[in-house]
């Protein structure tokens, strides 16, 4: 991709600033007086990078909260209201931060401050020393993520136009969960190598933070405005919905996300069965979880790159994948047990890249910040409800778990197929398609 500016040359040789235009293949996009720079893939590829390092900071930090709050006197109740209160923070915050992005348009603003939150908060868990602070402090990590998250997928939905949403949401998160992979590992390093001390740990996760806020502030110096990447609305292109009336097909869509969702089993309770059961190992468990990680970022390329050539029905794979979960998981094979738990990461890669880039094709970007607020709070209730019935169901039956799931997924299966055709319709044209 090339960016030229264009304008003319005055008798005293002066250039006259013309509108930029953006070059992706043989189509090029005019983005105003100012040049971007940046091709769209670059921008995706280090934002990716910014969000890899984030993930080592906040996911080191989450594989071992629970134990680190122990350490204060907490008891399992209050490390699941913790964690539970940040979680909610986390998801119900983007019904706010959702809409403020549409309506002030500060992006890099709200991404910046959101990012700089969780940066500060985990380092600084390892200089607590009572519980009610560090308590505060994973509360407070979890807010910055809701701050950030839809201004940051708005901005990578308008760069992703001009190379494919499917792929570039797909390397976006890929990324990601490579962070997601490497955080866990280096907290368990540390731990091995300072006798279980958890100080160090979290010390020690102030190296990716500072390096994170670096290349997001060498983003932003870079692409002040990502909307230029993407071009207006073109001839036959739905209308903008009016006012804050998102479009109706959002809303079937986000119905059959909530339904697969709600027999989505956490990992909490994956664990949970592999640990108690004997499955493997506890040390395991913690690799079991990053190989799934790993399995998340491969599934999210694939699904990417398929979903920008046949389109949203990629996500026919997920009511299905879903329902063999705890048919594998919750084995007491070793090899199945995993087997299952990797299918769980695919499917967790899914929902982080293909399913938040179709929101991206079905809603003007007007409107982007809302729908992804929403989008997300519904992701996320519905995956406590799956995580609460499938934990219930479990002390009850095994069985009655694997048959509660198979009928949710059935009955979503059932939906996707009759609003798939809709939602494929409802596609805004991208750049260069």
């Amino acid at each position: 991709m090339s960016a030229d500016r264009a304008g003319r040359t005055s008798g005293s040789g002066s250039t006259d600033p013309g509108p930029a235009s953006v070059q992706v293949g043989q189509t090029a996009f005019v983005t105003g007086p100012r040049t971007i720079r940046w091709t769209p893939w670059r921008f995706v590829t280090v934002f990716g990078v910014v969000s890899l390092l984030s993930d080592v900071v906040y996911e080191g930090a989450r594989s071992v909260i629970g134990p680190y709050l122990a350490t204060f006197g907490a008891s399992a109740a209050l490390v699941g209201l913790v964690t539970g209160a940040g979680e909610a923070t986390a998801l119900a915050g983007r019904l706010v931060t959702g809409p403020l992005a549409d309506r002030t348009r500060a992006y890099w603003p709200l991404v910046v401050v959101g990012y700089a939150v969780t940066m500060a908060a985990v380092p600084a868990l390892g200089l607590t020393t009572a519980l009610w602070l560090a308590a505060a402090l994973f509360v407070a990590e979890r807010a910055g993520k809701a701050i950030r998250g839809p201004a940051r997928d708005v901005m990578i939905s308008h760069a992703a136009a001009a190379v494919g949403r499917g792929k570039g949401f797909a390397v976006h998160e890929a990324l990601d969960q490579t962070g997601a992979v490497a955080g866990p590992l280096l907290v368990a390093a540390v731990l091995a190598a300072t006798a279980h001390n958890y100080r160090p740990a979290f010390f020690a996760l102030a190296v990716p933070a500072v390096a994170g806020m670096l290349v997001l502030l060498w983003l932003r110096a870079g692409v002040p405005d990502p909307r230029r990447f993407e071009p207006g609305p073109r001839p036959g292109a739905p209308p903008a919905p009016p006012g804050r009336q998102l479009p109706r097909v959002f809303w079937t869509y986000l119905a059959f996300t909530v339904l697969t969702t709600a027999g989505y089993a956490t990992f909490g309770v994956l664990s949970f069965h592999l640990a108690t059961r004997h499955v493997v190992p506890v040390p395991v468990v913690p690799v079991v979880y990053a190989a799934a990680m790993g399995i998340a970022a491969l599934a999210a390329l694939a699904s990417g790159w398929l979903y920008d050539r046949v389109g949203v029905r990629v996500l026919v794979v997920v009511p299905v994948l879903t329902a063999l979960i705890p048919l594998a998981a919750f084995t007491t094979t070793s090899a199945t047990a995993v087997a299952g738990v990797l299918v769980w990461g695919a499917v967790l890669g899914l929902q982080e890249s293909t399913m938040r880039a179709t929101i991206a094709d079905i809603v003007p970007a007007a409107r982007r910040g809302t729908a992804y607020g929403i989008f997300a709070a519904g992701l996320g209730g519905a995956t406590l409800v799956g995580g609460l019935l499938t934990g219930a169901l479990y002390g009850y039956s095994i069985t009655a778990v694997i048959v509660t799931v198979a009928g949710i997924q059935a009955a979503a299966l059932a939906l996707f197929l009759a609003i798939v055709r809709p939602v494929a319709r409802a596609r805004l044209p991208r750049a260069g398609g």
